[in-house]
């Protein structure tokens, strides 16, 4: 289906280190609406999920510098869409569409500016791209706010979902003997994502002491469990294993913290847990607390990032009230339903047919 604004039938070109299975979806939802054409490149950041090998649209694989040629075919692209990913698949795809005279789409998950000396010498190409392009698509309200104080001309909210086929069915029912209260880790253990936080607020909180409460880590290597009593990592584990653990938890904590090259852009395992009638507890360095999505006090609590006992309160809060755990989790699911991959697709449809009257109209 044609997009009703600009009428245009050519096909849009996303530019993105992969496809993971989660991003599927919001791909067949755009398509439906325009057709669409992906570009993959290959990218060193360790955490990008797997590229799926059919992502149900036409895929192009291709090294990074070969997506400017991509990009820069005059008159075949609607608009080119990039990431900001690749050290050089993103200048290269804005460069060349705007020789092309293509409309260009920043598709933007940053939220702040990274800080180790390769980011500092590639900030000011990166906020002339986020400034000149002809419209940004966030991944929230957060992004959208940075992108807009960095002088974004047009900036849209492409909001981060998940598969509804997955994750909203009914959860499984605990047994009614099962009155431990859990909490769920879901991540790697690596550079930003707390987990050495969690475990300090844990210690704190003596809520295993006080009432057998568990902390499961899924994800993280066993060794990664310190040794502490309650605790227990478990290594990689599968999307169905992580739902089946979240049917069997009180309270997903996602204790992310910011370093010189990582802040937490989103994170989907809110969206799952939630989807699941689980509630977060999350740092205000993750995306989806940032963003809108978990709220502090409505289906959640967020808390200031690295700051141990400020989790560890939280932590006990929610273990010493479980019916209003459980109200949070309520809450969680009908808030999370608006996230959905129409809505994504809706956003950076907005943002393309933004980009393609700015590219038309010249303002």
């Amino acid at each position: 289906m044609m997009s009703p604004v600009s009428g245009d039938d050519r096909p849009i070109l996303i530019v993105t280190p992969r496809v993971p299975q989660e991003r599927v979806g919001a791909l067949a939802a755009l398509a439906a609406r325009a057709p669409v054409e992906v570009a993959t490149f290959e990218a060193r950041a360790p955490h990008f999920s797997p590229s799926v090998d059919d992502p149900g649209v036409p895929l192009h694989r291709l090294t990074q510098r070969r997506i400017a040629r991509l990009a820069g075919e005059p008159g075949r692209w609607r608009a080119v869409v990039a990431g900001t990913a690749g050290r050089t698949a993103l200048p290269g795809a804005w460069r060349a569409a705007r020789q092309a005279g293509t409309p260009f789409v920043l598709w933007s998950a940053l939220w702040h500016d990274p800080s180790s000396p390769t980011h500092l010498l590639g900030r000011p190409l990166l906020h002339r791209i986020v400034r000149d392009a002809d419209a940004v698509a966030a991944y929230g309200s957060h992004v959208a706010a940075h992108a807009r104080g960095l002088g974004a001309r047009s900036v849209h909210v492409a909001p981060q979902a998940v598969d509804p086929a997955v994750w909203v069915d009914p959860p499984a029912a605990r047994g009614a003997d099962d009155e431990t209260f859990r909490i769920v880790y879901v991540g790697r253990d690596a550079p930003g994502k707390g987990v050495e936080v969690l475990l300090v607020a844990w210690r704190q909180a003596k809520i295993h002491e006080a009432i057998g409460a568990e902390l499961l880590l899924l994800g993280p290597p066993p060794a990664a469990d310190g040794g502490l009593p309650g605790v227990r990592a478990t290594g990689p584990v599968s999307p169905d294993e992580v739902r089946r653990r979240l049917d069997h938890a009180d309270v997903l904590c996602v204790p992310s913290v910011r370093t010189r090259t990582f802040v937490e852009p989103w994170g989907l395992v809110c969206n799952e847990a939630l989807h699941r009638g689980v509630p977060v507890l999350a740092t205000d360095a993750v995306g989806a607390a940032a963003g809108g999505l978990v709220r502090d006090g409505r289906n959640g609590r967020v808390v200031p990032a690295g700051q141990p006992m400020d989790l560890a309160r939280a932590l006990t809060d929610l273990a010493s009230d479980p019916v209003a755990t459980r109200a949070l989790g309520a809450a969680g699911r009908r808030d999370v339903a608006a996230f959905t991959f129409e809505a994504w697709a809706d956003g950076m449809l907005a943002a393309v047919d933004s980009a393609t009257r700015r590219s038309r109209d010249g303002w």
